[in-house]
Parts: structure tokens; C-alpha cells; sequence
């Protein structure tokens, strides 16, 4: 069976509305999927009530963005309660901190002489969850830059006026919110971090400790050695496996939707746990 259980779109930061990434998904011959967008379940939402196309299985997801300590850490939520209060909460509790870091950023630009960035970015953002890029976007359409890579490099990106930090919910809390809810909280592309083994080794055990039950050990297309590294650490610690390709628009070179390696086959994928 070939499984996304990591993909966005426009609901977030994705550049293919919901219906369109499913038939894309389809076309591809993905099977089970799961529309994964930063800290909404609105394209998921709005799936669902189209209706599916048959020969695909969609299941409820959503990733949260976290605080481990002063890293931010993803967890994707998987097979969750939609309507669940508790899951709802943490929704509208990281749509305000997302709004409160937009009114931050824009604040900063406007300083820096670019003045009605958070406007604009809100009227590109639309119904999306609105994030940097769309900042970029703005900084793009004003002709203050002359591509998004560049208002990046210039003032978005890290360290930059307007690489603002979210106060997003610690990770344990967005492990519980998805829980509550009956779903499975997963580690989401533990490399991407870029931590020590030892302080990757230490995530991985809260994580657990908190009530997480899976990782993703194939994120995209990665050297099997890689997979191999997570497939181990899913073993240590008793995690089942997940896998998506991560991705958010069609011309990205690095990750079409369904592509992602296969994952080894001593793992227990983590669709097991509602199968």
C-alpha cells in the first residue's frame, strides 16, 4: 500500500488546493493519505465535505508546530477526533499565536520603511494560514524585492528583522491535544532538526514519554542509510513508523506527493494502530 501521511495545501502553505492535491494523490496511486497543514484542519475539512473520489483512503491529520525547549519541533496528528474540544482549543490557541507573530513581522517591516506588510500579506493569505510567505509575497508584489528567495534573504529568513519566534504550546501539550482526541501524535522528519544523536536521542524520549507513539522514518526521498538510522531509533523506543513526502507545491523538485523512500520492512507502520 503506498501512504502519504505528511502533505499541505493553499490551507496553509501548500500551493494546491485540498480537491486538487487528493487527485494529484490519486494520480499517483497513493492509497491512504492524510492532509497534514501547519496548525488547521481546514483542507482536510474541506475534502471531506466534497466527498472522495474512490480508490482513496483519507484519513483526519493536521501538524502542529511546538516548543521543545528553545527548539521548534513538529508533531503531526494523525486519525484525530475533528470535532474533539479539546483538539479544537489547540487549533484556535496556535491560530493566535500565528496572528500575533504576523502583527510582529509587520510591525518590524514597517520599521525598516515598508509599511502595510501585515495588510498585505493578510489579503494574499486569504483563508490560508497566514505565515512568512506571503510576507514575501507582499515584499515581491510591492517591488521592494525581486523574488521570494531574496525578501528571505533579506528580512524573512533566520536571523533576519522578521524571523520572528511564535510562542507556539510546548510539545507535550500538542502531543496531548492530539491524544485527547483519539489520534496519533507523531514525530514529524526528526532530521530536519539537525540535532546531536544524543539530544535527538533525548526529543524522542520525552516525546514518548508524552504520550507520542510514532515517527516518521521515511520524510521525503532519503539515503537509505538515513531511513535506516530512524527505522533503529523507531525500534529503540518502541514507535511505530510513519512516512510522507512533505509536500506543498507541485514544482518543487525535492518532493512530489507520493514520493517518499519505502519504508524498511522490519518497521510497523503506523497505520496499524486504526486498521
Amino acid at each position: 500500500m503506498l501512504a502519504d501521511l505528511h502533505c499541505h495545501t493553499t490551507a496553509s502553505d501548500g500551493g494546491l488546493p485540498a480537491s486538487e492535491l487528493v487527485l494529484r494523490a490519486l494520480d499517483r496511486g497513493v492509497e491512504l493519505l492524510a492532509i497534514t497543514d501547519h496548525d488547521t484542519l481546514d483542507g482536510y475539512l474541506a475534502v471531506q465535505a466534497q466527498g472522495l473520489p474512490p480508490h482513496i483512503d483519507l484519513i483526519p491529520g493536521i501538524e502542529f508546530s511546538s516548543a521543545w525547549g528553545n527548539t521548534g519541533v513538529h508533531i503531526v496528528g494523525l486519525n484525530l477526533d475533528v470535532q474533539h474540544p479539546q483538539l479544537l482549543a489547540g487549533v484556535a490557541q496556535q491560530k493566535a499565536a500565528r496572528l500575533l507573530r504576523a502583527e510582529m513581522i509587520g510591525q518590524r517591516l514597517a520599521k525598516k520603511g515598508y509599511s502595510g506588510c501585515f495588510e498585505g500579506a493578510s489579503a494574499i493569505a486569504g483563508d490560508s494560514q497566514l505565515g512568512r510567505p506571503h510576507f514575501a509575497q507582499f515584499l515581491v508584489a510591492q517591488g521592494h524585492v525581486n523574488s521570494v528567495q531574496q525578501a528571505f534573504k533579506r528580512y524573512l529568513g533566520a536571523g533576519k528583522i522578521g524571523d520572528v519566534k511564535a510562542t507556539w504550546a510546548d510539545t507535550g501539550t500538542v502531543v496531548e491535544w492530539i491524544t485527547a482526541s483519539g489520534g496519533v501524535a507523531v514525530l514529524a522528519h526528526p532530521l530536519h532538526y539537525k540535532m546531536t544523536a544524543t539530544k535527538l536521542r533525548a526529543l524522542i524520549g520525552d516525546f514518548q514519554e508524552a504520550g507520542g507513539q510514532a515517527i516518521e522514518v521515511s520524510s521525503g526521498v532519503l539515503p537509505n542509510d538515513k531511513v535506516q538510522h530512524i527505522a533503529q531509533l523507531a525500534q529503540q523506543f518502541g514507535l511505530y513508523a510513519s512516512c510522507g513526502s512533505d509536500f506543498h507545491h507541485p514544482d518543487a523538485q525535492w518532493g512530489d506527493i507520493g514520493k517518499m523512500s519505502p519504508l524498511p520492512s522490519h518497521c510497523q507502520p503506523v497505520w496499524q494502530l486504526w486498521q
